[in-house]
């Protein structure tokens, strides 16, 4: 393994700190961060027209897996704990990885006696010894998401100051702490859910609305845990690692307002019930929408992001002689107008060798929309499949240029498959089925064109979760 690198920054009044490994490489002066080792490589040969179709799909699924394995939290996970405790310590999660993270914390900490709650999406439980491991629904919560918000809040009452409380928290987590504000019912909190995933609105923007009509999230549960100290561990879903963000920030002071929760409800012209429009206002009228701040010594790490899953993806790249280009970690905008687009660049590096010259492989991260119009009723797909569809239509049986596009918590959208992969034969083959992919992109049905053609990439649940990862490659052709 790699020399263990921290950086520290201060937000929200909070200390953060990302965590992970350095190693050098031949085409960087400067260091670049991994999680974890990768795997040697599948393929030997030069890259180019001398690798087999069979060979560049497992390169793909290479790079993805290398993206993933770096967010594995047993990887993660032990190395950025702190010292252990002279009081209680109790442990508090929410998220599609925190189950898993749990399970790494017993096996880092075998001798603290540690006990609490955490939340995780269904199916992605894992067995643990002494901390109660729930499951909820996502996208949507339901019932057993605000039971489960009960539960933790519980878990963190009479706490002293020599207690410590650990706060696991991944993606996810903001549909599964479903507890909403005073004067709201949960029915009315999922309509605003569920109108939300169809308006449009990104991520961020989601999670400010949700924030500001939760009685857990913006720092309220490090509220409700005073005076012990809260120590958070993140693996990071979102654009920019904002900690406040990330499951709509339970343990982190919030530094948006319910102005800004309005602005967005505005904005997307959102029908909120009355009860939610009126609580917005009085938070607004009374408090300029921040929640008050939690206590001093709170700390908050990242220990797996996008971007730390982008190199990773990156660094398996140079192990097969391909010269990969990180675009970013937090590209955002509909899913099918981002696929022409990178379709585009993937052509200019084929025939003009710019901004890279091929064999490369750009990638990309951070989480697309699908903009779901009212009247219409969509069919199944998610971001991913919505992106790579329209990839392959601009890209039209581009020789040399294949793409994979999956969610890193193996779940894109509400199916059961991550991603896809895109090969210059996506479209005839599709059409020796009698499918026409521009139908299905704008049916939203994706998930079932890729079906068809055999091309899904179904990982299973990874207990873990970075956010989307891009992947094109753009091979040399004779």
């Amino acid at each position: 393994m790699f020399p263990a690198f921290t950086r520290h920054h201060e937000k929200h009044g909070v200390r953060l700190t990302w965590v992970g490994q350095r190693r050098k490489t031949r085409n960087a002066g400067k260091g670049v961060f991994l999680m974890c080792a990768q795997p040697t490589s599948s393929v030997s040969a030069k890259p180019g027209s001398s690798w087999s179709a069979a060979q560049i799909r497992a390169f793909l699924r290479e790079m993805f897996d290398a993206a993933v394995a770096s967010a594995s939290p047993s990887r993660v996970l032990a190395q950025a704990l702190p010292e252990k405790p002279k009081g209680r310590c109790v442990v508090v999660g929410a998220g599609k990885a925190s189950a898993a993270m749990a399970a790494a914390l017993e096996e880092a900490w075998p001798d603290v006696p540690l006990g609490g709650v955490v939340v995780t999406r269904d199916e992605h439980a894992v067995p643990t010894q002494h901390i109660t491991i729930l499951e909820a629904s996502h996208p949507v919560p339901d019932e057993r998401s605000e039971a489960a918000a009960r539960a933790i809040l519980k878990a963190v009452e009479g706490l002293s100051a020599d207690d410590l409380v650990i706060a696991l928290i991944s993606g996810g987590g903001s549909s599964l702490l479903a507890l909403p504000a005073e004067g709201l019912s949960l029915d009315e909190k999922k309509k605003i859910g569920k109108d939300l995933l169809h308006s449009g609105a990104t991520i961020t923007e989601m999670n400010t609305v949700r924030r500001h009509l939760s009685g857990i999230k913006g720092g309220r549960l490090a509220q409700a845990a005073f005076p012990a100290r809260v120590a958070t561990f993140v693996i990071s879903d979102v654009p920019g690692d904002d900690p406040a963000v990330i499951a709509s920030g339970p343990t982190v002071p919030d530094n948006t307002t319910a102005l800004d929760a309005l602005r967005i409800v505005r904005k997307y012209d959102l029908a909120l019930p009355e009860a939610a429009l009126a609580h917005l206002k009085h938070e607004a009228d009374r408090t300029h929408g921040h929640t008050p701040d939690v206590a001093e010594g709170n700390s908050v790490t990242m220990i797996a992001t996008p971007f730390l899953a982008l190199q990773a993806a990156a660094e398996r790249a140079r192990q097969a002689g391909v010269t990969p280009l990180v675009l970013g970690d937090a590209l955002e905008g509909e899913s099918s107008a981002a696929g022409v687009v990178l379709a585009g660049i993937a052509r200019s590096v084929k025939m003009h060798g710019v901004p890279v010259a091929a064999p490369a492989v750009l990638l990309s991260g951070g989480e697309m929309t699908v903009t779901i119009r009212k009247g219409e009723k969509p069919g199944r797909g998610g971001r991913n499949t919505e992106f790579l569809l329209a990839c392959a239509q601009a890209l039209d049986g581009e020789q040399g240029i294949w793409a994979l596009a999956g969610d890193s918590d193996g779940i894109d959208g509400t199916e059961d498959a991550a991603g896809a992969i895109v090969t210059p034969d996506t479209l005839s083959r599709g059409k020796k089925r009698d499918l026409d992919a521009q139908d299905f992109l704008k049916n939203h049905d994706s998930y079932s064109y890729f079906k068809e053609i055999g091309d899904l990439v179904i990982t299973g649940p990874t207990l873990t979760n970075v956010n989307d990862i891009r992947i094109l490659l753009v091979l040399p052709t004779e």
